[in-house]
């Protein structure tokens, strides 16, 4: 096996290129003359039997090519499997666990055995999958036997994720087939699922595997630059030799003292705190995933989910003010008073709701003054940025899980959304405004006659204004 490259050197006046090899035993070097033959110029193994026949720089830089090829492959894979965690957390947490059974099967494995199940009516087993992820109907009306089991795996039917991307979906089950260790806080009956475990750790790992990636990929080019400035000089006293040129004298001063070397380690170091710098910046004040611990275990899945509660029952002003409000103790009373025992935590959670609100279950009447529950906010935005919650409720008729995820199948509340001005932004340039028998739009006049004539296909919030910078800082 010989891999050929190609390098050309130029002294004085004359052009050499110069054709040099990789065997298992030795490298060879060539020359090109201008008639096309080639004349030795060097051996490389015969040059080195005296000193390390087994090991040169040149099969040395071949290694250190392969070792960079593999470490970045490595390095994508963990970066994959970071955003897959972060979309596992976002879309599947709440009902799923990749190690064990909760409200839905364990994950681990999955891939594997929807493809083992293999083809049917000329779908892999993974395009089946991928069906059954986007709406798991799809593969059951078309007979899939694989999913006509899955479907009876549990009397709740699974949410469906049409928005989901292959490629994102790609990355959740990377991530379940990689997860080894069991989330903190044990079986799924105490309230903790992998979600409540891993609370922001998606969001941290996601930020690390990218950098981790360019750090392995500039330490080997280092490297590979130290590497091919040897071959080169090596090369250079080569040609000059064979020529019968005066040689260079030895240059014996390490290379870590070099002047190039001092100046490339000064340009990467520039660029690594810049680029942190710049990062930090981007990402100051931004908390997605954010999920702190709350005074009492409160269940959205329990209460939104499967009681059905609406949203604007607890947060009563989200329809009408600026701000949607954090319930007070007095509306979990009115369910409460009659509620004595959870599901999952029987009188514990309960008895700190009567705590806070002073009532005595025993006697049935209140013995003592209120005093309000120290709910931890989750989602922030900064000073200088005006949101209004009841003009997306009332004037845009966005639903809560738009921003907020879907709460309903959340055991514990974490910030969905990054909430960040771009995501902001992306989303009035995307959303169509609902103009239809909305008062609020009545106004806009020439809108409704260009969607009458057919000028206009639908209006987005960009088209009245809904990017310009004042509408969220003023």
């Amino acid at each position: 096996m010989c891999i050929k490259m190609f390098s050309n050197i130029v002294s004085k006046q004359n052009f050499y290129p110069i054709t040099f090899g990789i065997s298992r035993c030795d490298a060879i070097f060539a020359r090109q003359n201008f008639d096309n033959s080639m004349t030795n110029v060097h051996c490389w193994s015969q040059d080195l039997a005296n000193k390390k026949p087994r090991y040169s720089i040149l099969s040395l830089a071949f290694a250190a090519i392969l070792l960079l090829f593999s470490s970045i492959s490595f390095a994508q894979d963990a970066a994959a499997i970071a955003e897959g965690k972060a979309l596992f957390k976002a879309n599947c947490a709440a009902c799923h666990n990749p190690l064990q059974n909760t409200t839905g099967p364990a994950l681990k494995g999955t891939l594997e055995r929807w493809e083992a199940a293999g083809e049917y009516k000329g779908k892999s087993g993974k395009q089946w999958l991928h069906e059954w992820i986007h709406n798991w109907n799809t593969p059951v009306k078309a007979g899939f036997p694989y999913a006509e089991k899955m479907s009876n795996w549990s009397p709740m039917q699974m949410t469906m994720f049409p928005t989901l991307k292959d490629e994102e979906i790609d990355k959740i089950l990377l991530y379940v087939d990689n997860s080894e260790t069991k989330p903190a806080g044990g079986a799924a009956g105490d309230g903790k699922t992998a979600q409540a475990a891993d609370a922001g750790a998606a969001k941290e790992d996601a930020s690390k595997a990218p950098g981790a990636a360019v750090y392995l990929f500039v330490v080997f080019l280092v490297v590979l630059v130290a590497i091919l400035a040897a071959v080169t000089k090596k090369l250079n006293r080569i040609v000059a030799e064979k020529k019968g040129e005066p040689l260079p004298a030895e240059d014996n001063t390490p290379f870590w003292k070099s002047r190039k070397f001092l100046a490339t380690v000064i340009i990467l170091g520039i660029v690594y705190v810049g680029y942190h710098l710049v990062d930090g910046a981007i990402h100051l004040g931004r908390q997605q995933g954010y999920q702190p611990t709350q005074p009492i275990k409160f269940s959205h899945q329990l209460h939104a989910g499967k009681h059905k509660i609406e949203c604007q029952y607890c947060h009563s002003t989200a329809a009408t003010g600026k701000h949607s409000n954090i319930p007070s103790v007095n509306t979990c009373m009115n369910c409460h008073k009659n509620v004595q025992q959870g599901p999952e935590f029987g009188k514990t959670e309960i008895a700190k709701i009567y705590a806070a609100a002073g009532w005595d279950p025993d006697q049935g009447k209140y013995v003592s003054d209120p005093k309000p529950i120290e709910w931890v906010r989750i989602h922030n935005l900064p000073e200088h940025v005006y949101f209004n919650h009841a003009q997306h409720v009332n004037a845009g008729k966005v639903a809560c899980q738009t921003c907020h995820g879907p709460v309903e199948e959340m055991r514990e509340v974490y910030q969905y959304s990054p909430l960040s001005m771009g995501w902001c932004i992306n989303c009035h340039r995307q959303t169509e405004v609902q103009f239809a028998s909305n008062n609020y739009y009545s106004t806009y006049e020439k809108i409704h006659e260009e969607l009458k004539s057919k000028k206009l296909d639908k209006v987005t919030v960009e088209k009245i204004g809904g990017t310009e910078c004042q509408k969220c800082h003023y």
